[in-house]
């Protein structure tokens, strides 16, 4: 069966956070391609003090449609404080 959208959602937090060790953030895209998922994540590679000087990387996930990682990647870097984001 089919995972829903917010299975999806879960299991790539969850399997990033645990293939990384780096603090998931925030979700920031996530479009179902066929019958695979792609989740774009935000995720905290370094805390710095203050705040806004933590770096923050966006990671795109691979899933399939039962929500198994099937691939992931680190597609930008950018400080808290910065808008753009710089792909790699």
């Amino acid at each position: 069966m089919a995972a829903s959208m917010a299975q999806i959602v879960e299991n790539a937090r969850s399997e990033l956070n645990s293939l990384t060790g780096l603090d998931i953030s925030s979700t920031i895209e996530v479009v179902k391609e066929d019958d695979e998922w792609r989740v774009v994540l935000e995720v905290v590679e370094k805390h710095s003090i203050p705040e806004g000087m933590d770096i923050l990387a966006s990671y795109e996930t691979r899933l399939d449609g039962e929500g198994g990682m099937l691939e992931f990647r680190r597609t930008g870097m950018r400080r808290r404080i910065d808008t753009d984001w710089t792909s790699e």
